[in-house]
């Protein structure tokens, strides 16, 4: 069985992404996840997203490729983005799951908030 290692990079200092008054938060830090595992990553905003409809979306960046969006409006899925990828949330917590990570979900994944000037955090899978 394959093991998928799990990494939350921030662009600025440990694990929290700061600009002007709003800070974004991703947790976990680190987790080892076996291939077929479900895997839950949550972005936390110091404010509240205020976006209506809800404004959450992810990407996944493959080395070498453009990223992709995989969920937008917090939970849709963009077409063609397997059904093992979810989202949720609202206010200030938002969820990416992938429910039996696959060896090809490797990448860098990317949470951004349109409610909140289009901030960005990621973590990359292994």
């Amino acid at each position: 069985m394959a093991y998928i290692l799990l990494f939350v990079i921030s662009y600025l200092s440990h694990l929290t992404e700061s600009f002007g008054q709003v800070t974004v938060t991703q947790t976990p830090s680190a987790l080892l996840a076996q291939t077929g595992q479900s895997v839950t990553v949550t972005c936390t905003f110091s404010s509240d997203s205020s976006c209506s409809p809800p404004c959450v979306s992810w990407y996944l960046q493959k080395p070498g490729e453009a990223p992709k969006l995989r969920i937008y409006g917090t939970s849709s899925r963009q077409s063609g983005t397997p059904s093992r990828f979810s989202g949720s949330g609202s206010g200030t917590d938002f969820t990416l799951t992938i429910s039996g990570v696959q060896t090809e979900d490797a990448g860098h994944y990317y949470c951004q908030s349109t409610g909140l000037t289009q901030l960005w955090f990621n973590f990359e899978i292994n």
